[in-house]
């Protein structure tokens, strides 16, 4: 698979995992959170085995932030402000410039 599947992957769960930790109150509901948590790190851990782990974590919280906002101002009634907005579009300029200057490489060749 796709290093970079793994990574949105991740954040996509992310998504989830946050949501989950705002608004858990049962049991399995946090045992759903816990899930979606190890899910996620799954993925990191896939990912950096072929991309640098700095450029992973930069990837997976940026773009997991910014769904995450989008989704508090979209479906959850924050506060949304043209500079906050202006941030967020600098969060995901900055993912998919990182994406797109970042190739897939084995680790072992990496840490010649």
């Amino acid at each position: 698979m796709n290093s970079w599947i793994y990574v949105l992957f991740a954040a996509i769960v992310e998504v989830f995992w946050v949501l989950g930790l705002k608004f858990s109150d049962t049991a399995l509901e946090w045992a759903g959170t816990v899930l979606a948590i190890i899910i996620s790190f799954y993925c990191i851990i896939k990912a950096c085995e072929k991309l640098p782990s700095g450029t992973v974590y930069a990837v997976f919280t940026g773009s997991g932030a910014a769904a995450i906002a989008l989704i508090d101002f979209t479906l959850l009634g924050s506060e949304f402000s043209l500079g906050t907005g202006l941030c967020i579009a600098l969060i995901i300029i900055g993912v998919v410039g990182i994406q797109l200057t970042t190739t897939e490489q084995p680790i072992e060749e990496r840490v010649q």
